[in-house]
């Protein structure tokens, strides 16, 4: 199996599996930009939908085996099971094959076990997401993290975090004017990126629900990047582009970043009146450097700030 970068995630999309236009988002005839697609047969699609729903995902890699496959440049496509059960059927299907990999649905460490089983193809690489209460709790983050080193480390691209449901369990909603880290979640996400990067995992970002403040989207994204978050879930294609320039590196940290790889450089030095340490700097720069390569360098700007966007299509279209 080839490990995608989680750089390479960007925003993710997630969409039901039982829309009709699923394959020219696959070959990109639409939302071109798109660098991650979630076809969701969980949350996205309701209880008596899911025969429907698992038929359309049947079309859909027969018609992408009969173009030969998946394009080269084409968003990495993954597909989010109900179930443990599901995944194991899945798992066996032939035409698979198309697809990067699974997105694990409130993975706990309960549960842990029964996806190792169901999952058994080498080449599907996996996305759990962290969901569940448990999540609050450090030490059973510890515990999960631990477990998921020993047992599917070299196959997981990224941990998602579901901030929705995370939310939810708490009978919360996040403020349409605030970004998540003026919630509880602020705690989650530093938390998470502590426990969980430490033991070598790269996290995305919750979806940001609100369509009509493209700005403090903005204003989120700089504070996923500051966590070391690689990704971010987009909830309306109209969130692509701001999630995509949000992750371009500055030129400073790119030139920062190229100085501390470099085999002869010194201990210690001044870059842009900061000090630079490649013994202590060396992960962050090398982040950089894989951030650039897949989302490449800021950009001035000729206008501050951006116009609302338009929605064009109904939320409910789309799924996260």
């Amino acid at each position: 199996m080839s490990m995608p970068s989680p750089y390479a995630l960007g925003a993710t999309l997630y969409m039901p599996a039982t829309r009709g236009d699923l394959l020219d988002v696959v070959f990109r005839d639409k939302l071109p930009s798109l660098r991650s697609l979630v076809i969701c047969l969980e949350d996205a699609v309701a209880e008596i939908d899911v025969a429907t729903a698992l038929a359309n995902l049947s079309r859909l890699l027969s018609a992408i085996d009969q173009r030969g496959g998946r394009l080269e440049e084409g968003p990495l496509l993954f597909v989010r099971p109900r179930d443990a059960k599901m995944a194991e059927i899945l798992n066996e299907w032939s035409l698979i094959k198309h697809v990067d990999g699974f997105v694990v649905p409130k993975l706990t460490l309960g549960n842990l076990l029964s996806w190792q089983k169901a999952v058994t193809n080498p080449e599907l690489c996996l996305m759990p997401t962290l969901e569940t209460p448990d999540v609050f709790s450090p030490e059973s983050m510890t515990n999960l993290a631990e477990a998921l080193q020993e047992t599917l480390h070299d196959r997981i691209i990224a941990l998602r975090i579901g901030g929705n449901d995370l939310l939810g369990g708490l009978g919360l909603r996040r403020n349409p004017v605030t970004t998540l880290y003026s919630t509880p979640m602020s705690y989650v996400i530093s938390m998470l990126s502590g426990v969980m990067g430490s033991h070598g995992f790269a996290l995305t970002a919750p979806v940001f629900e609100q369509l009509s403040t493209p700005r403090l989207l903005e204003q989120e994204l700089e504070l996923d990047v500051a966590h070391g978050l690689v990704g971010k879930t987009a909830i309306h294609p109209d969130q692509i582009d701001i999630i995509h320039d949000k992750l371009r590196v500055s030129l400073d940290d790119l030139n920062s970043a190229r100085q501390i790889v470099q085999e002869k450089t010194t201990a210690v030095f001044k870059h842009n009146d900061a000090m630079c340490e490649p013994a202590t700097h060396y992960k962050w720069a090398t982040n950089i450097l894989e951030r650039a390569k897949w989302h490449g360098v800021q950009q001035p700007c000729e206008r501050h700030g951006r116009e609302p966007f338009q929605v064009q299509a109904r939320v409910a279209d789309f799924g996260c």
